[in-house]
């Protein structure tokens, strides 16, 4: 019963993330069913190729970008929604990871005065992404629209996400047994942190990271208030094409994030699987 239960939800919310993914391949969609199979046209307007290398509003423009990548490398990847929200999103994961970890990993093996008040702040979002946007423009208008104050953003919204994964990790632990084996082997406290404690936590902090990433990437209201100039990033590219285009050539949008978004997940779940260190 359980599994029956489990299979139909599963259909239920897959059927559509597919239906999607294959009308983006379809020249036309008038009836119950598309029709037209198989057409890039749609791909080819949303990647940026194919005559849609300069398209202002609705491209991912990576046809311009690999047509200036051999004149200026380190600028080119920025004149795109696909590259741009990709590296600000992992630079909020980053931000996470540095803040995040330690933050779970104090509350899980510390009893201090105020943990309640610190968990309670950690787990709890700061503020809806409108929120937090609006007073962002306020309190700092100089980092309106640039790459640090997405990222600062981002990594403020989501940081709640990352340290619930980690703490529930750390919390699974023997932490005072771990450290008292490392420390009478002779390792510091900073080497028992990086070598013994987080690699042993990696599940929670893949599972964080992929969250994280997932969330910050598709964050719209943050990015709608705080944005300003320069590549789009991919919530406000794919509200353009939503807004304007047809519904094909949105499906090809929609669709390239499901796919960014599974290659992401697959490659932190691969890094978990095989294990890391520090």
């Amino acid at each position: 019963m359980v599994l029956t239960v489990f299979a139909l939800t599963f259909l239920f919310l897959v059927f559509p993330v597919v239906a999607t993914f294959v009308a983006s391949f379809a020249r036309e969609w008038t009836g119950v069913l598309p029709s037209g199979f198989v057409t890039l046209t749609h791909w080819e307007q949303v990647l940026g190729f194919g005559g849609y290398e300069d398209a202002a509003d609705y491209s991912l423009k990576l046809g311009a970008v690999l047509r200036t990548l051999t004149e200026n490398p380190l600028a080119a990847p920025s004149q795109s929604p696909l590259f741009r929200s990709m590296w600000l999103a992992l630079g909020g994961v980053l931000v996470n990871l540095v803040v995040g970890v330690p933050i779970a990993y104090a509350v899980a093996r510390y009893e201090f005065p105020g943990r309640d008040l610190l968990n309670a702040f950690a787990v709890l979002p700061l503020a809806p992404g409108i929120v937090l946007g609006v007073a962002f423009l306020r309190a700092y208008p100089e980092l309106s629209g640039t790459d640090f104050g997405l990222i600062v953003g981002y990594s403020l919204l989501k940081a709640p996400f990352m340290v619930m994964a980690v703490q529930s990790s750390f919390e699974s632990m023997p932490l005072r047994q771990l450290e008292e084996s490392a420390r009478s082997l002779g390792a510091s406290w900073p080497r028992t942190f990086l070598s013994v404690i987080v690699p042993n936590a990696k599940r929670g902090i893949v599972s964080g990271a992929i969250i994280c990433w997932a969330l910050a990437a598709a964050e719209f209201n943050f990015s709608y208030v705080v944005f300003s100039r320069g590549a789009r990033p991919l919530a406000l590219f794919l509200k353009a094409n939503i807004s304007n285009s047809s519904f094909l050539t949105t499906a090809a949008a929609v669709s390239v994030f499901f796919l960014l978004v599974a290659a992401v997940t697959a490659a932190l779940q691969l890094l978990g699987n095989r294990g890391f260190s520090t």
